[in-house]
Order: C-alpha cells, then structure tokens, then sequence
C-alpha cells in the first residue's frame, strides 16, 4: 500500500511538472491579452487539450503555485476491470495513430466501439498509465512543429526577464589520480539583457548537478529570474532541474534544434572564455582551484568592465544613441530600474533538494553512494524518502508518513557489537506486573462461581415458597 502512495505521490509532481511547461509561456507579465488569448489557444491545439483546461491550470498555478498544479489524491482506489491491460493496449494504439488524441476521447472510442463499458475507465487511471507506459501527451510531443519557429536575434528589455545557461569544454588539468589529465567543464548563466554573468563555475564533470548548482548560485546572489532559455542537451532537460525551477515559478524555454542564431549571446560569451583559457595555458595553472579563481578576476576586472558591442547594436536598433566609449555589463545591469527579486535562501535550496528512495535495512540503515547512513529502527524494510544538496552529499533528510524528517548520520562502525541497541518505545519489551490471561481467567472463574451460589439461593427461595 505505501508502494502505491509513494508512486501516485510521484507521479502527481511529474504532472505538475509537465502542466506548468504548459502553462508557462503563458506566464510571461509582458504579454498583452490578445497575444495571450491566441498562444493559450494554440498550445491547447498542439497539445490536444481544451482552452477550459489551459486555464484550470493557470488558475490554480496563480492560487496554489507548484503545489496547485499536482492532481488531487484519490480518496480511495477503485479496481482495475479484468481486461483493463488490453484496454491500455487499445488505449496505446489510438494515441501512436493520432498522438494529439486526448485520453477523453480515446476514452470515448473505446466505448463507442463497445470494448470498454460506459463509465469504467477513468481519465486520470488511464492517463496515469499511458504515462507509466511512455505514451503520455508529453512523450508523443516529440514530433516537429509543423510551423518553422523563428530563429531571429532577439533581447529582453529589461535584467533577468531572461537568463541563458550553458556549458563550455574547458582545458585539461593533472588533477587526476597520480596526476592524471582531467577535461574540465565550464557551467554558466547570464542575463539576457544586460549580457552580465549571474554565475560562472569551472568543473571536473559535465553532470546535471553542476547546472542546478550554477543556477541557484545566481538565483541567491542576484535574485530570481522570470525565465531560463536552454539548449536540448540532457543536463538541462533533467526531471529534477524542471522540478526545481517550477517550484519556484521559473519558466523554462528551449533553443530551437539546430539554431546556432538563437543562442547568439551564450556563443559570443564562449568567444571570451576562449580568450581567458589561452591565458590560463600561458599562467600554467595547474589546480581547479586556480582555475576559478583567475576566471572570477577575469570576469569582474575585464569582461563586466569592457564595452559589450551586443549591447550597443541592441540600442542602435532601436535608435537610442550610445555613448562613443560604449556600455559595459557591469553599467549596463546597474542602470536598470527593473526591481530584483530575492528569495528566502532555504526556500530556494528546498527547491533544489535532489529526492530518492532508499529502503531500510535490517540494522536499521540506509546506502548512499556507498555510504551506510543510520535511520531509525522503526522504519526497519520501509522504503523512506531521501532528499540531499548534490553539492553536499553528507547531509541527507529521511522522511516517511508520520515521522517526522530528521538528518541521517553515517554509520559509526565500532570495535565491538552494541548488544543493547536503543529502540523506540513501541519496540522495547515491556515489563510485565502480572499475567493478564490468569488474571482474566480467575476473574471469569470467580463469575461462574458467583452465578451458581445465585442460582442455588433463587432455587432454596422457590421451594420454601411453594411449602407455604
């Protein structure tokens, strides 16, 4: 039963997740109504959804946040019928013949063609396993947009409206086992309009994990962004990245495939990281350490204090003169009025948290990367939740239904066994004062004993009776 709650408990996220990429673009404060009303109409077009669902989502988005956006949890279970896996069978078919078909109307043909009687599928079961069985709207979203989508340069008007994040190769290093040569990586994000770098990390991996810890990095120090505009790659279309930047109301969108003109801004910054990894050669730097801290001063003393010619073809084409000596980044962020959006520092590494399964063991404990950490000795073949920083792997929380969250410590392996381990009150032996069942017994006993003295005394009382 806990396996069943703990998946339906995921999947409500995964559809939070996957309404609030709906919704999102319709999100944007700049648009006006009419631009609104049509986007909202063309999203429920391409994604074969009613304009009545596009804004129940937006709806609870702007009531609930995140959490407004998950499906409500079932009361209770309803049992699936007998043939329901060739109902899904069917249900499959129809949707990779017509992948816009909604579940309700595949829901309605089936009906209709007699093989699913009236009122026995449910929308919500059925979406949940066409999902589970990867043919949900989102799945079968892949196909090309039959409409070209336009690959012209564009600007935001205004600081963190948008923010773009990528990553770069960068050199080698002998940082590895016995000095080995290992490729480091280069994860940044940048304001859209301005052009200055909101956070910008060198990395010995390219994993998903360095892009979100770049992202809340710039999200603490410079505020919250309206939107994110990434390329395809994998780290930046990671469940958990998704998950988080939703969480905090941070639109996502992507970069056309093989559309080097939208992505104009991050290449032409890579241009100047090139420029800094020619110098760093010449330095001889050795350490990541050195590595980052010559790219910090690169950054602040010569890329944010130089003139950024982007910036000044951005006001030419809008004729707005530029000064001849140019705007720098640096200027060009602090001469903007846009107010900055801070958030709680806890409330945005919450959002960042990385969550997983882990069951606990006979001992009483839990592996993490090949870590043992102690849980509690309740939970004992539970499967607990566990959510940690990737940036901190030695702080993990373990949460399960009606315990409340604590931190795990490793392990402590000692030189001899505890053969007298602490256990919570519900599984300590109580000591007995008497035994309940002889006492219960010689209860009953005395009972019996007690209705035969009556009844000889009512007997003895009818006979004396009866003589007189």
């Amino acid at each position: 039963m806990n396996a069943n709650k703990k998946l339906s408990s995921q999947w409500r996220e995964d559809e939070a997740v996957s309404r609030f990429s709906l919704i999102s673009p319709l999100l944007d404060d700049t648009l006006d109504e009419a631009k609104r009303i049509q986007l909202r109409s063309d999203i429920a077009e391409r994604n074969g959804l009613s304009v009545r669902t596009l804004y129940r989502y937006e709806k609870a988005y702007h009531e609930g946040g995140f959490d407004g956006l998950k499906p409500r949890e079932r009361g209770s279970t309803t049992a699936l019928p007998d043939n329901f896996q060739s109902l899904l069978d069917e249900a499959i078919q129809l949707r990779r013949e017509v992948p816009s078909r909604s579940v309700r109307k595949i829901i309605d043909i089936l009906e209709l063609e007699g093989k699913a009687a009236p009122g026995v599928l449910k929308r919500s079961t059925l979406q949940r396993h066409l999902a589970d069985a990867g043919f949900s709207e989102r799945h079968m979203r892949m196909y090309k947009d039959a409409r070209k989508s336009s690959s012209k340069r564009f600007c935001k008007p205004h600081r963190m409206m948008m923010a773009q994040a990528d990553i770069k190769y960068g050199c080698k290093l002998p940082i590895g086992n016995n000095n080995a040569m290992v490729q480091t990586y280069l994860s940044s994000i940048l304001d859209d309009h301005s052009r200055l770098v909101l956070e910008s990390t060198f990395y010995d991996n390219q994993e998903a994990p360095i892009v979100a810890e770049t992202i809340k990095k710039a999200i603490l120090r410079h505020g919250k962004m309206d939107a994110v505009y990434f390329d395809n790659g994998s780290q930046y279309v990671a469940r958990q990245l998704r998950k988080s930047l939703a969480i905090l109301g941070i639109r996502i969108n992507f970069a056309p495939i093989k559309s080097g003109k939208s992505k104009g801004k991050i290449e032409k910054f890579h241009q100047v990281v090139d420029s800094y990894l020619d110098e760093a050669r010449v330095k001889k730097i050795k350490t990541l350490e050195e590595l980052n801290e010559y790219w910090q001063i690169f950054l602040e003393e010569y890329y944010h204090k130089k003139p950024h010619s982007g910036i000044r073809e951005y006001y030419k084409g809008l004729g707005v003169a530029v000064p001849p000596g140019g705007i720098t980044p640096l200027q060009e962020w602090n001469r903007d009025k846009r107010q900055l959006t801070f958030m709680d520092a806890g409330v945005v590494a919450k959002a960042f948290l990385n969550h997983e399964e882990r069951l606990v063991d006979k001992g009483a404990c839990i592996s993490f990367h090949g870590q043992k950490y102690e849980a509690k000795p309740s939970l004992i073949g539970c499967k607990v939740n566990i959510s940690y920083d990737p940036a901190a792997l030695g702080i993990i929380t373990v949460s399960y239904p009606g315990v409340e969250a604590f931190t795990a410590k490793p392990l402590d392996i000692g030189s001899y066994c505890d053969k007298t381990p602490t256990l919570p009150l519900s599984m300590q032996e109580a000591e007995a004062k008497t035994s309940r069942l002889l006492d219960a017994l010689e209860k009953r006993r005395n009972e019996n004993r007690q209705m035969k003295t009556d009844a000889i005394s009512f007997s003895s009382y009818g006979k004396e009776a009866s003589d007189v």
